[in-house]
């Protein structure tokens, strides 16, 4: 006898604006016990430090969370100048110290230094893996850690604001990225000592500020029976995937995990658009049935949606 999942089938994404001092799973449990989902994930941890965009995807949106976590990023943060800490940010323990302030000119200037495919080694306080252990875990307990180099993309980095003893910057950035990495390079680079002391992302693909909900929000809705309004479709972070309707007997052999065939201006559309993973989504009265894979002029299901 099959087990019965608790919670409800409901199935969409939340563009929440996670407030300061709670961290991404903390936020994915609230929203989830706010919905009574039966299922519920995100794509892109956030510190608690930080604020800003933390895609939740609950029920059958949980298929499409890898096709956000390779999505471009944009971070506005604030740099402390004249202490650096262990953890890069304003919460870790003050390890050394600098009376240099680089002026705004400096500042700027440093930062083209940054701007496109850069070698970054992640902050000791982070969630890479060394050997099966979380990095945090192993700086927390005080165990030397020498973290390989990553090669991640800064696409842009702007001087936006500041005053003496602080820069503000926003940056447009590809996956893998660490605003504490970036700010103790930065650091380096204008021999001087810094740290994060605040931290808000701001976009995180399709999923912007102007989508951002609250807490606060999503809870008073989903106690009053408006859930709906704080969702955002399934198909959200599928904005670059192309799309073909199909019909109702194709999206039910999809749903049976059967293939089928494209009409042949089909193939030529989806030819045209498609990239090196030849990713698909097929759609039947707007909402989406399968994500396929096209093949010889066939149309592969690799994940299978059960939308009501």
């Amino acid at each position: 006898m099959a087990r019965h999942r608790k919670g409800q089938a409901i199935s969409g994404w939340v563009c929440l604006d996670k407030p300061e001092g709670l961290g991404s799973t903390q936020a994915v449990g609230r929203v989830r016990r706010a919905f009574d989902a039966q299922k519920a994930g995100h794509a892109g941890t956030l510190d608690p430090l930080a604020t800003g965009i933390l895609p939740i995807a609950l029920g059958e949106a949980t298929k499409t969370v890898p096709f956000l976590m390779d999505a471009d990023k944009t971070y506005r943060f604030t740099v402390a100048w004249g202490a650096s800490t262990a953890s890069f940010d304003r919460d870790g323990a003050v390890t050394v110290t600098s009376p240099a302030r680089p002026g705004p000119d400096l500042v700027a200037k440093a930062l083209t230094a940054f701007v496109g495919e850069i070698e970054q080694i992640p902050p000791d306080f982070s969630a890479v893996k060394v050997n099966g252990a979380r990095a945090y875990d192993l700086a927390r307990q005080g165990s030397p850690l020498d973290l390989a180099p990553r090669k991640v993309v800064i696409h842009a980095a702007r001087l936006t604001g500041g005053d003496r003893d602080h820069a503000e910057i926003e940056v447009e950035c590809g996956k893998g990225t660490y605003i504490r990495s970036l700010v103790r390079d930065l650091a380096v680079a204008l021999d001087a000592c810094a740290h994060v002391s605040a931290l808000r992302r701001t976009r995180v693909g399709a999923f912007t500020e102007e989508r951002a909900v609250g807490l606060e929000f999503i809870e008073r809705m989903c106690d009053t029976g408006a859930p709906l309004e704080a969702l955002l479709p399934v198909e959200t972070p599928l904005d670059d995937i192309p799309a073909v309707a199909v019909t109702t007997e194709d999206a039910f052999r999809l749903t049976q995990g059967r293939s089928i065939v494209l009409l042949p201006r089909q193939v030529e559309t989806l030819r045209a658009a498609l990239s090196a993973s030849r990713t698909v989504s097929a759609l039947h009265s707007g909402r989406i049935v399968a994500l396929c894979e096209m093949r010889a002029g066939r149309l592969n299901p690799t994940r299978v949606f059960h939308l009501s």
